[in-house]
This record gives structure tokens, sequence and C-alpha cells, in this order.
């Protein structure tokens, strides 16, 4: 009896030696760390949804959203190999590159531009022609100017018939103090909601029907050597599971967001929230090659970068991941 026992025991150990890599394998999770582009925002709902709802973990990974301290930094500490992933824009992208880090974009997240030229409703300034003369408000130098050039150029006029500014971030307050009669990098999803909010109504000139090209505003930027990491597919597979979501369900999303950031809960991230949902990438990894390469080329026309490289320098589309889902 004490034989057959012994027996029965062994076959037991020997069978969850045998399942016990399967079911680590289930259970373990990667660790992810994503850094944002500022703080939290509705510009990043399908990664607080993808989060909230356990899609993340479903793709076996425990993702950590991290909001920089220093917008400037997230793509730097990727491309230094101190973080995976990072938000950042597609047209920074063009320039980081050119100065030499090795980053690419593997997913979107706003499929649209955000920027705009933004005045005020019941100002002086009714058409971009009635900018002669005027004061313009920017944030970041270099490169919003020469959006601006090619938009004035459209109305003959040039970067040299205005005046800039660099008001910072602070866009809308130099905009209602009178400082400016016009911000150049006002979101149209934010900047326009807290005018109206705020009594004074904002008209928005879009760039990319003012010559710019259209580009992707938010994206994911991962290491250039890292691309064969066989956690980014997985990450993308569950950032499209949470705009699926975010899309059939704007108001749930909406409260499962504030339920996670309780101080965002006000008329103007909720106006924000609506405004941005059809603006999100509904194929994240999905590769727009002639968007980039089109968006290369006009930046080389406004000489800020010196050549258009090929587009996988820029950005890639993933292979599909062969993970399977695990549902717990």
């Amino acid at each position: 009896m004490k034989v057959k026992c012994s027996k029965l025991v062994v076959a037991i150990v020997c069978i969850q030696l045998l399942i016990w890599p399967v079911t680590s394998k289930c259970w373990a999770k990667d660790n992810l760390t994503l850094l944002l582009d500022w703080f939290v925002n509705p510009d990043h709902a399908p990664i607080i949804i993808a989060l909230e709802k356990g899609y993340f973990s479903d793709s076996s990974l425990d993702v950590e959203i991290i909001a920089p301290a220093d917008p400037n930094d997230p793509p730097k500490l990727v491309a230094a190999g101190q973080a995976d992933l990072a938000v950042s824009y597609q047209p920074q992208l063009h320039l980081q590159v050119e100065q030499g880090l090795p980053l690419r974009r593997i997913a979107t997240l706003v499929a649209t531009p955000l920027n705009s030229l933004v005045v005020l409703e019941d100002g002086p300034v009714k058409s971009i022609a009635d900018l002669k003369g005027r004061k313009i408000g920017f944030s970041v130098g270099g490169f919003e100017d020469a959006l601006l050039n090619s938009v004035l150029v459209q109305h003959g006029l040039s970067i040299k018939d205005v005046t800039l500014i660099n008001v910072n971030f602070a866009l809308s307050p130099a905009l209602l103090s009178g400082q400016v009669d016009a911000v150049i990098g006002a979101y149209r999803n934010f900047e326009l909601n807290q005018l109206d909010l705020l009594g004074r109504p904002g008209k928005a000139f879009y760039l990319e029907e003012e010559g710019v090209p259209a580009y992707d505003e938010l994206i994911i930027v991962a290491r250039a050597t890292d691309l064969e990491d066989s956690r980014y597919p997985r990450f993308i597979d569950a950032l499209e599971r949470g705009v699926q979501f975010l899309i059939n369900h704007p108001e749930e999303s909406w409260q499962l967001f504030v339920t996670k950031y309780p101080e965002l809960d006000d008329q103007l991230n909720l106006r924000a929230w609506y405004d941005t949902i059809p603006r999100f990438a509904l194929r994240p990894g999905a590769l727009d090659i002639r968007r980039y390469h089109r968006f290369a080329a006009f930046l080389e026309s406004q000489a800020l970068i010196p050549r258009v490289r090929p587009v996988d320098h820029y950005a890639v589309q993933l292979q599909e991941t062969s993970h399977e889902v695990v549902e717990y």
C-alpha cells in the first residue's frame, strides 16, 4: 500500500513539474514602462482605458505609466534605454532622428493634428491676412514658427510681417490679456474649450487646411534597437482594445477615467474628452507610409531637416503578435 501511495505521489509531482512552465507563463507578467508626454489628460484616454479594463494585464503586461517632470525628457530617456516607450509627437520625431536619437514610431495615439492657430472670436483678426503687423504667441521655438510661416505664406505674408512672443505654455492667458493677438500651438480640443468656458470664444485656423500636411499628433516611440521586443506588439494589441472600448462606450470610459483621476473631473476635461474621441487612431499599429514621407518633405522644404530619410528611419509597423490573450 505504501509503495502504491509513493508511486502516486511521484506521479503527481511529475505532472506538476510538467505543467508548471505553462501555468507560470500564463500568470507571469512582463514589466513595461511608458512615459507620457505631459500630465495625464484626455489625449491619453486609450492608454488609461486599456489599463483600467485590464487589457494590458490580459496581454501579460504590467504597464507603469509615468508623467514626466519635463515634457522634453521622455524621448531622450527611451533613446538612452532608461524607459521602454514614450508618448511623443510625429513632427518632433523627424527632428529628433536628425539629431541622432535612435527612435522609431511603433504606434499612433492621436491620428490628426491638434495644433492650430487661434484668435479671439470677438477680436480684430477675422482672417489670417489680418495678422499683418500683429503679435503672435508661441510655446515651442523653431518648429512652431516654421509652421506659422508656411501658413502665412498662403496668404501673402511671412514671418517677418508679425512679431513673435514666447508665452511658454500660457497660450490662453496671453490671448485673453491682450498680450498677443493670436497663438500658434493651441490645441483645438483644449484651448478652444478653455476660452469658451471663460466666456471668450476662440476662432481656430486649422494648419492642415492652410498648407501644412496632415500628421499624427501623438505617437508611441521605442528605441530603434529594441523593435524585436515581444512586449511591444502585445502593448499595441491592448491599446487597440482600449480604443475600441472607448469608441463603443464613451460615457462608461469617462467614468473609468475620472475614477482613476478624480482631479480631472471638470467641464474642461469632459469637453476635451468628447472632442478628442474622433481623433484617436482606430488601428494604432497601422503605419501610413506616405504621410510620414510627405511630412518629412515638408520639414525639408522649411529647412527644419537637411534631407528626407527613408520612412523606416522614422516609423515602423510591427509584426502582429503570436501572443495568446489570457483571460483571468
